[in-house]
């Protein structure tokens, strides 16, 4: 019989990101600034960014090393399962090989976790005390709260409103990692409670 999960040890996890624009024979246009109409240069983005999500984002070489931090937090969730979809290539009757991901194992219960954890680190290391986001249904709301937690950043969150009321669940588990709530009410975001600025 064969396998059809695959699972890493914690030894085994990858020590790097692996970047696509190495390999495309033909790489997107860039974004263009809004102000000046010509491509965005790395230092258009650093009043918002941190120069290490800026470095990743502008790379063209394959590999991007993780930082220690970022997977010595990953190793609390993964590495999480590689699952072979054998059933669906036989009903696609292809030769390909088709593999999937569970990242339901992360404690958001999505994979936006692998995302959030890098931006906190790299918004700690620059100095950030704060992040702000938005979220519709929480799972990213979530996950950012959770990492602005491991890093010992205070957070923001704006929830759409109907979310907020429909769902708890995802709200209570925001809460766990103490980010402030803000609802979205006709269109407009309040400021909450309690929070300074910049």
């Amino acid at each position: 019989m064969s396998e059809t999960k695959i699972i890493l040890t914690e030894q085994e996890m990858p020590k790097a990101w692996y970047n696509i624009q190495a390999d495309m024979p033909n790489l997107p246009k860039p974004p263009l600034h809004p102000g000046t109409g010509r491509p965005i240069e790395p230092p258009d983005l650093s009043p918002i960014f941190p120069m290490g999500l800026i470095e990743q984002e502008a790379t063209r070489e394959r590999w991007v090393e993780i930082p220690e931090e970022v997977q010595e937090i990953y190793r609390l969730w993964r590495p999480s399962p590689l699952y072979r979809a054998r059933r669906l290539e036989k009903a696609l009757d292809t030769p390909a090989k088709i593999y999937y991901k569970n990242e339901g194992t992360s404690p958001a219960g999505s994979h936006k976790l692998n995302t959030a954890v890098p931006q906190a680190y790299y918004n700690k290391v620059e100095g950030i005390k704060r992040l702000a986001t938005e979220t519709g249904a929480g799972q990213w709301g979530i996950a950012l709260s959770q990492a602005c937690n491991f890093f010992g950043l205070e957070c923001i969150v704006y929830m759409v409103k109907v979310s907020y009321q429909q769902k708890p669940y995802r709200r209570s588990v925001m809460q766990i990692f103490r980010p402030l709530l803000a609802l979205k009410q006709r269109s407009k975001w309040p400021k909450p409670a309690n929070t300074r600025t910049w």
